[in-house]
């Protein structure tokens, strides 16, 4: 019949142990780096991930729109030189049709 030390009982409840603290003190260890790691984002002026995906977002949709503004603008000007080509060449009709004077 075996029977269990008393030394390797001891020996395990105290390697149990120090490896909980060792747990606790690593994570305390990280949240101190995190927070202190947010505070010099902070003061450095720096912006997250979230804030930096939101404003490149908007920039994007700001260059879409500016496009599409920029190709009607290029119709619209297409349109104007060719009523102006038409209405100097034959007359006051297009400009009345237009709202324009005669």
């Amino acid at each position: 019949m075996q029977t269990r030390s008393k030394f390797f009982d001891d020996l395990s409840q105290l390697m149990t142990n120090a490896a909980g603290v060792a747990q606790g003190a690593r994570t305390e260890a990280e949240t101190a780096m995190r927070g202190w790691f947010e505070r010099f984002l902070a003061d450095a002026n720096m912006v997250t991930r979230e804030e930096f995906d939101a404003v490149r977002e908007m920039a994007l949709k700001a260059r879409d729109e500016n496009d599409r503004l920029s190709r009607r603008i290029e119709e619209l000007e297409a349109r104007v030189a060719g009523a102006g080509e038409s209405a100097s060449g034959g007359g006051s009709a297009t400009a009345s049709r237009e709202g324009g004077l005669p």
